[in-house]
C-alpha cells in the first residue's frame, strides 16, 4: 500500500463513512426519544401511530433512496 492510499482515506474508516455513521446514530437516538402518539394524514386517510414508528419509516425510506441513487452513480 502506498502513502497515497493511506492519506486519501481509502480504508474502512473514511471521513465520509464516519460522518454518515454519526448522522445515522443521531437519527436513531432522535427516533427512540420521540414516543408520543401522532395523527398523520397520508393523502386521504388519517393514521394514529407512535411518532417513533413514523420517523423510523421515513428514515428507512431515506436510506433506501440514498442507497439507490449512490448505487446508480457508482455504476456509471
Amino acid at each position: 500500500m502506498s502513502p497515497k492510499d493511506v492519506s486519501r482515506g481509502t480504508g474502512a474508516f473514511t471521513p465520509a463513512r464516519i460522518a454518515v455513521t454519526l448522522l445515522a446514530v443521531l437519527a436513531l437516538v432522535f427516533i427512540c426519544v420521540n414516543t408520543d402518539e401522532v395523527t398523520i394524514r397520508v393523502i386521504i386517510p388519517e393514521v394514529t401511530m407512535p411518532l417513533w414508528a413514523a420517523l423510523l419509516g421515513v428514515f428507512v425510506a431515506g436510506l433506501l433512496c440514498g442507497a439507490y441513487f449512490f448505487r446508480r452513480r457508482a455504476r456509471r
